[in-house]
């Protein structure tokens, strides 16, 4: 993968971590009971870059945890925040653990991406030795 192209889905998985942290803020919000439409609509709009992103970071790299499933399951057990206030205090901590694991799950991602990212420039350098080093080696 080209630096540049590094540089982006790094950039891509930053902001994609910062929506995750976006919607743990919102079950927050739920959990307080401290919420209104304005709330509900951009959590809406939360979950809503979450898939997107989530297709879009899929196509680009191969992903083994989080899986697709546990971030769907997760998104739609959590329709709205009225729905999550609703919810007992243990079915609210689960979505909270289910939460805490995936967004795990993507840090480990994003350093993953952030190693390799460092060992990009040692592959494409020059030799010691005279001529380019081939990528591969």
């Amino acid at each position: 993968m080209s630096n540049n192209k590094m540089d982006s889905l790094i950039q891509q998985m930053e902001n994609y971590l910062e929506c995750w942290k976006q919607f743990n803020h919102f079950i927050n919000l739920a959990s307080s009971k401290k919420f209104g439409a304005e709330d509900e609509n951009q959590f809406l709009e939360v979950k809503s870059v979450i898939i997107q992103e989530l297709e879009l970071i899929f196509a680009a790299i191969e992903v083994g945890s989080p899986t697709k499933e546990e971030v769907h399951t997760l998104i739609g057990n959590a329709p709205s925040l009225r729905f999550l206030s609703e919810m007992n205090e243990g079915a609210l901590r689960n979505t909270e653990n289910q939460w805490h694991k995936i967004y795990i799950g993507w840090h480990s991602i994003l350093g993953q991406l952030k190693v390799r990212q460092q060992a990009e420039p040692e592959k494409a350098g020059f030799s010691l030795f005279g001529g380019k080093k081939d990528k591969g080696k």
